[in-house]
C-alpha cells in the first residue's frame, strides 16, 4: 500500500495472488473469473486495476504407483489422504519429468503456505515423516 500506514487512504494497492489447479483450462478460467471481479469493482469504484502474470507453471504429473502406494500407506495408518493437485516447481517437479516421484503434503489448517504465517501441527509432521520412512523402507527392501 502506498502509504504504508494503517490511518491512511491507499493510494495505491499491490497485490500477489498464487492460482493453482489441475489442469489449464481450470486455471485459465479461475483467472478469468478474478480478472473480471476486478475489472467491475474498478468500473464501480472509479479506480484502475491493472493485472500481470508474474509466471505460470503447468500441472506436475507424479507418478501413480508411488502415488497410489504412498495414499495406501497413509489408509494403513488410519489417515485419510486427499490427492492435491499441484504445479510444483521445485524438486519434486523437476524430478518428476526423470523418476518416479510423489508428494506428501502435510495438512495445514490455515491452508497459508510458503509464508512465515504457514502452520502444522506437530502430530501432522510426525505423521508426515512416519508415512513417508517407512515408504522410503518399503522401496528400499523390496
Amino acid at each position: 500500500m502506498e502509504p504504508n500506514s494503517t490511518n491512511s487512504v491507499a493510494a495505491r494497492v499491490r497485490a500477489w495472488l498464487d492460482v493453482r489447479a489441475a489442469d489449464a483450462a481450470t486455471l485459465d478460467r479461475v483467472l478469468a473469473e478474478v480478472g473480471g471481479v476486478l475489472d467491475r469493482a474498478a468500473v464501480e469504484h472509479g479506480l484502475a486495476v491493472e493485472v500481470a502474470c508474474e509466471s505460470r507453471s503447468p500441472a506436475v504429473a507424479f507418478d501413480r504407483a508411488l502415488t497410489d502406494r504412498l495414499a495406501a500407506c497413509l489408509r494403513g495408518r488410519g489417515l485419510d489422504p486427499v490427492e492435491l493437485p499441484t504445479a510444483a516447481g521445485h524438486d519434486a517437479g523437476v524430478l518428476a519429468a526423470a523418476v518416479p516421484s510423489a508428494m506428501l503434503f502435510v495438512r495445514n489448517p490455515t491452508g497459508v503456505s510458503h509464508s512465515p504465517a504457514e502452520h502444522a501441527e506437530l502430530s501432522d509432521c510426525l505423521a508426515g515423516v512416519e508415512a513417508l520412512a517407512a515408504i522410503v523402507e518399503e522401496l528400499a527392501c523390496r
